[in-house]
C-alpha cells in the first residue's frame, strides 16, 4: 500500500505520463517516439483495415496497441515520478518564499518599509531580532543568529557577522538574534532559493555530456534497427514471404533500445535529486555527472578531514611536577574559558578522575586572553596561573625572574611532531607543563579515503600547517597526498595540474580566496554559509556546510554513472532474446530451416510478437525503482565495475527476456 505522502505524487505522476503524450514531448526521446509512432500506425490500421490490407487482424493489432501504448505510459510514469519527487521538494521549498516586509535604508539614512518584492541589486536593509531575511545579500555590519532550518532543515542557528567568511545570508531565512545590516545581491526571481526551485524540480535541468553521448548511440541503434527492419520488406518478398506491418512493427519496437530510451531521462532527473535530498544543490545533471568521473579531490584540513575545535589530549607534566600539580593549574586557567579549547582541558581532567569545587575559583580574577599576549589565566589564593603559546609562557616567567625551560620546548617539539599543538601551563614564575592539543580527525575518514582508493581516487590535503604538523595530520588521516602551508594559488595550481594529466578535480571551499580554484575545478562545492563569490563559483552547494559531504556526493555521481550504464547493457542484452523470439515467428511457416531458432519453442507467431511486446512493456516499470534508487555501488576498480556488470546485467539481461518471454507466452496460449 502506499503511504500518504507517497500517493500524491504517484497520482501526479500517473497523470504527467497521460499529458506527456504530446508528439511535441514525446520527440525530446527519439527511442519512445518511435514507439510511439507504431502505435499510431496500428491504430490507424485498426480503424482503416482495408487500407492497409489488415482485414481480420482487428483484435490482434488491438492488443498490440494497447500494448505499445502502456509501454510509452510506462516510460512516461518513469520521467514523470523522478520528476515528481524533485517537485515535491520544489514546492516545500515554494512555502518558504512569501511577501514578506523589509526596513530599507535610503541614501540619506532614513528607514523606509517596503515589499520584499521591490528590493533591487545593492538596496541596504536592516534586519532585526526575529525579522525574515527578505533576500540574498551579504552582512556589511553587524552579527547575528540566523535560523536557516527553513533551506537545510539544520534546526541548529548559524551565527554570521559582518566582514567574515560566513557573511552571507539566504532569503527565507529568520534572524533570531541580535540585528544586521545587508546589502541585497540578488534580484526577485534571481535568488539562491528561486534558482533552487529551478533545479528540483528539473525546469532548467541540462543533459549531461554522457547523458547526450548516451542519447545518440540511441538514436544510431534505432535508426540501424529502422533500416534493417525496412530491408527485411524486399528480402522476404524475394524469398515469398508475406510480412504484416503490424508484425514488422513489433520487430521494430522490440529491437530497438526501448527499456534504456525510456528509463534514460528519469536517471537523470533521478541523480539530481538523490543530491539534493542529501542537501547539495547541484546546478546541473553535468555536476552530478562530472563527481562521479573524478580522479583527485582536494580537500582542506580544517572542518573537513578535522574537527577544526583542537582538544585537550594529554597533560604532560616537566620534571618535578606531578601530573596531579599540572592538571589543576590546567583547570584554574579554563574554569572560565568558555572556548572549546578550554571547555576540553576540564573534559579531559573530568575523565581522569580529577574534580575540583567552583566556589574556590570564584573570587578568583579573570585574565583574558589578548591577542598580543597570547595568554590567558586566573588569579586566586594568591597565586597566579597562566596558559598560553610555549614562547610567550616562557617570556613572561623569565620576566618574573623565573629560569627558561629547554624542557618545555623539547616536548613542544614532540607534541609538534604528532601534529599537536603545545598549550603551557605555568603558575608564578614557574612552567608546570605542556598540555598536548589535538585536532581530531573526524571517524570514518580513513575508510572513506581507503574506498576512494580502491576507486582510482587521489586525495590531497590543504593545509596551512608546517610541513611536520601537515605529514602526521596526512598519515594518521590517510590522504595520498598534502600540501602543506598551503596559500590560496596553491590551491588552484595542482588543480590545474592534474587537469592537465586529463583527470577530472573536486574540492570544497567556502571563502572569497577559494573562488578561483572552485570555479577552475570540475566539481567545486562550496559551502552555504561561505562567502557569495565562493557559492557563485562553485556548480554545487552544500546546504549543510559539511566539507565531507564531497566524498557522498562522488559516491552518488558513481552510483548515477553505474546505473546508467548497467541498465543500458541490461537493455542492449535483451534484443538477443527477442531476436530469437519475434525472428521464427516472422519466417518459418514459409521457411521451416528457420524453425531450427525457435530454441523457446513459442505456441505460435501471433503469442510470441505479443509475448516479447508485453515483456519489452513491464520490464519498464519494473526497473523503475532501480533507475529512480540506482544501482547499488560498492567502491572497486573500473575493471572489476565493469566484470561485474557484465555478468549481472549482460548475461541477466540476455536470461531474463528468454525466461520472461516464455512465461508469458504460455499465458498468452489461453487466448489463441
Amino acid at each position: 500500500m502506499l503511504s500518504p505522502r507517497k500517493s500524491p505524487i504517484m497520482l501526479k505522476a500517473l497523470l504527467e505520463a497521460v499529458l506527456k503524450l504530446n508528439p511535441i514531448m514525446m520527440i525530446k526521446s527519439p527511442v519512445m517516439f518511435v514507439v510511439e509512432a507504431g502505435a499510431f500506425l496500428i491504430l490507424f490500421m485498426i480503424l482503416f483495415p482495408s487500407t492497409f490490407g489488415a482485414e481480420g487482424r482487428e483484435l490482434h493489432n488491438l492488443v498490440i496497441f494497447f500494448i505499445l501504448l502502456f509501454t510509452i505510459l510506462f516510460a512516461n510514469f518513469a520521467e514523470a515520478l523522478a520528476e515528481g519527487r524533485g517537485k515535491a521538494h520544489a514546492d516545500h521549498l515554494k512555502k518558504t518564499q512569501m511577501d514578506s516586509k523589509a526596513k530599507r535604508i535610503r541614501k540619506n539614512g532614513e528607514m523606509e518599509t517596503v515589499s520584499s518584492t521591490e528590493l533591487r541589486r545593492g538596496d541596504m536593509i536592516l534586519i532585526e531580532n526575529g525579522d525574515l531575511v527578505p533576500g540574498d545579500g551579504e552582512i556589511i555590519e553587524g552579527t547575528a543568529a540566523i535560523d536557516e532550518s527553513a533551506i537545510t532543515g539544520e534546526s541548529a542557528p548559524v551565527v554570521k557577522r559582518a566582514k567574515s567568511d560566513f557573511s552571507s545570508v539566504t532569503g527565507g531565512t529568520k534572524v533570531i538574534s541580535d540585528w544586521i545590516k545587508v546589502r541585497i545581491t540578488a534580484d526577485p526571481g534571481e535568488t539562491f532559493l528561486d534558482r533552487m526551485i529551478l533545479l528540483v524540480e528539473g525546469a532548467k535541468r541540462q543533459r549531461s555530456p554522457n547523458e547526450v553521448a548516451l542519447n545518440t548511440l540511441l538514436v544510431v541503434l534505432t535508426i540501424i534497427f529502422f533500416i534493417v527492419t525496412i530491408t527485411m520488406i524486399p528480402m522476404a518478398g524475394y524469398l515469398g514471404v508475406v510480412i504484416e506491418t503490424s508484425t514488422l512493427v513489433a520487430l521494430l519496437i522490440c529491437l530497438i533500445p526501448t527499456t534504456i530510451g525510456a528509463l534514460l531521462s528519469a536517471i537523470g532527473i533521478a541523480g539530481i535529486d538523490r543530491v539534493t535530498r542529501f542537501n547539495v544543490l547541484a546546478m546541473s545533471g553535468k555536476a552530478v555527472e562530472a563527481a562521479g568521473d573524478v580522479s583527485t579531490i582536494i580537500l582542506d584540513k580544517t572542518g573537513t578531514i578535522t574537527y577544526g575545535n583542537r582538544k585537550a589530549f594529554r597533560f604532560t607534566p616537566v620534571e618535578g611536577i606531578s601530573e596531579q600539580e599540572l592538571i589543576h593549574a590546567a583547570v584554574a586557567t579554563s574554569i572560565f574559558d568558555e572556548t572549546p579549547e578550554g571547555q576540553s582541558i576540564l573534559e579531559l581532567a573530568a575523565s581522569m578522575k580529577i574534580t575540583w569545587s567552583e566556589d574556590h575559583y570564584g573570587a578568583g580574577k579573570v585574565i583574558p586572553f589578548t591577542a598580543e599576549s597570547r595568554m590567558s589565566g586566573l588569579i586566586v589564593g594568591g597565586e597566579t596561573y597562566y596558559k598560553g603559546a610555549v614562547e610567550e609562557i616562557v617570556s613572561h616567567m623569565e620576566q618574573q625572574g623565573g629560569l627558561r625551560s629547554p624542557e618545555a620546548y623539547r616536548i613542544s617539539e614532540e607534541i609538534a611532531k604528532e601534529g599537536g599543538t603545545p598549550l603551557a601551563v605555568s603558575r608564578g614564575n614557574q612552567l608546570l607543563g605542556i598540555i598536548y592539543l589535538k585536532d581530531m580527525i573526524k571517524p570514518g575518514l580513513r575508510e572513506k579515503f581507503e574506498d576512494l582508493r580502491k576507486m582510482g581516487i587521489k586525495t590531497v590535503m590543504c593545509t596551512g600547517d608546517n610541513q611536520l604538523t601537515a605529514q602526521t595530520i596526512a598519515r594518521e588521516a590517510g590522504v595520498d597526498a598534502y600540501i602543506a602551508e598551503c596559500k590560496p594559488e596553491d590551491k588552484i595550481r595542482i588543480v590545474k595540474e592534474e587537469q592537465a594529466q586529463g583527470k577530472l578535480v573536486a574540492m570544497t571551499g567556502d571563502g572569497t580566496n577559494d573562488a578561483p580554484a572552485l570555479a577552475q575545478a570540475d566539481v567545486g562545492l562550496a559551502m552555504n554559509s561561505g562567502t557569495i563569490a565562493a557559492k557563485e563559483a562553485a556548480n554545487m552547494v552544500d546546504l549543510d556546510s559539511d566539507p565531507t559531504k564531497l566524498i557522498q556526493v562522488i559516491f552518488i555521481g558513481k552510483q548515477l554513472l553505474i546505473t546508467r550504464g548497467a541498465l543500458t547493457t541490461f537493455s542492449i542484452a535483451n534484443d538477443f532474446a527477442k531476436y530469437f523470439a519475434i525472428l521464427p515467428a516472422i519466417l518459418s511457416s514459409e521457411i521451416p530451416q528457420i524453425e531450427a531458432l525457435n530454441i523457446m519453442r513459442l505456441h505460435s507467431p501471433e503469442t510470441a510478437v505479443i509475448s516479447s511486446l508485453i515483456f519489452n512493456a513491464i520490464i519498464i516499470p519494473i526497473l523503475i525503482p532501480l533507475a529512480v534508487k540506482g544501482v547499488k555501488y560498492s567502491p572497486m576498480s573500473a575493471e572489476k565495475l565493469l566484470f561485474r556488470n557484465i555478468w549481472l546485467f549482460g548475461v541477466g539481461g540476455i536470461l531474463v527476456p528468454f525466461a520472461g518471454i516464455k512465461a508469458i507466452d504460455m499465458m498468452m496460449q489461453l487466448f489463441y
